[in-house]
């Protein structure tokens, strides 16, 4: 079969839904249309691993492709990890996925549908939704790219000159939702964060993580606001805040600048060490089917204007911040083209 028709999927297994996506072998995408299945990850481990390769069954069969076809898989999973491929113990997922080795399982599980061993590669799901942003701004060149993606948690991503992610050697590369925020410039307290850490984690002040917090301070001066006398619970009054903020409303208007502050001082921050071309801005608050154009333009232009004083000339000069393009397409693609750039340097090593 001619490389030209051989095809690598990705496969994005996050808590609750999964999602199958599919590149070609010169990185195209075989459809902007993904295939989303349930995890079923209260079925436990070996149930998700079978409904992962049977959603990719349905995924080539939907696009006329076959097992055949297929060169490589990718799979973009939560972390933390006990080791390459071994969960450790998620908020997000069952007890049973503690110590799992999904890679020794979903290998074994693709070779026997496939009838042959199918390469996997495994990786972080920041990480592999940052490749799949970068290949989408970089176009033709091989600029580096840095992604950040502000959500429930701050998602963070390195992706270098060849294509591929900063995982570090314990697969903890490019967590740096979790570096100390300088409080001295934003005028803050530090705040506790969900990984335990008290030093004032750059998530905190960015994402929806730390804002019941944010909100409940500025509520303190602002008793007359609507969300003061509300009866929903601090998260809930927390989530109300994006609508807010499309109307207009002051409040939820000055903590999202805050927000975008903290992260462009992130943005400086990482420069130093990164010195990245691109920086792409991902995230809800991104979504153009959730905030509004102007929205977007407001919250990115504050995180250009915070990092700029903080960069050396040339950066300031070559630097681009934009926003990220690809939605729920970018985990799983991602992980498609991870297995394809591995497939690459398997193929150009002297060994073959």
């Amino acid at each position: 079969m001619s490389a030209e028709r051989h095809v690598y999927i990705g496969t994005d297994g996050g808590a609750t839904t999964s999602k199958v996506g599919g590149v070609w072998h010169d990185g195209t995408v075989v459809s902007t249309r993904l295939l989303q299945r349930p995890t079923g990850s209260a079925l436990g481990p070996q149930a998700v691993v079978a409904g992962w390769v049977a959603s990719i069954t349905e995924y080539l069969t939907e696009h006329g492709l076959d097992w055949d076809q297929v060169e490589g898989v990718g799979l973009a999973i939560p972390g933390p990890f006990q080791r390459y491929g071994v969960f450790d113990k998620s908020p997000n997922l069952p007890a049973a996925f503690a110590g799992f080795d999904v890679h020794t399982a979903y290998t074994s599980a693709l070779a026997e549908r496939a009838g042959r061993a199918v390469p996997l590669v495994v990786g972080n799901d920041g990480n592999m939704a940052g490749v799949a942003e970068a290949q989408h701004v970089r176009g033709g060149t091989n600029a580096t790219v840095m992604v950040l993606a502000p959500g429930s948690g701050l998602g963070c991503a390195y992706v270098d000159r060849h294509g591929l992610p900063m995982d570090g050697d314990t697969l903890a590369g490019m967590e740096a939702a979790h570096m100390p925020a300088p409080l001295h410039l934003l005028g803050a307290r530090p705040l506790a964060c969900g990984c335990g850490r008290t030093w004032g984690c750059v998530e905190v002040y960015t994402t929806l993580s730390g804002l019941p917090t944010l909100l409940a301070d500025k509520l303190e001066t602002n008793p007359d606001h609507e969300l003061a006398r509300s009866p929903l619970d601090p998260k809930q009054r927390a989530l109300a805040l994006r609508g807010l903020a499309q109307k207009g409303d002051t409040l939820a208007l000055e903590l999202f600048d805050f927000q975008a502050r903290a992260l462009g001082l992130h943005v400086a921050s990482l420069a130093m060490a990164l010195d990245t071309e691109f920086v792409v801005i991902g995230g809800g608050l991104m979504d153009p089917e959730s905030t509004s154009q102007t929205f977007r333009d407001r919250y990115l232009q504050i995180i250009r204007d915070t990092a700029l004083p903080y960069l050396w000339p040339a950066q300031r000069a070559r630097m681009s911040i934009v926003p990220a393009a690809l939605g729920d397409l970018s985990q799983a693609i991602g992980a498609a083209l991870v297995a394809l750039y591995y497939s690459r340097s398997r193929s150009s090593s002297p060994a073959n």
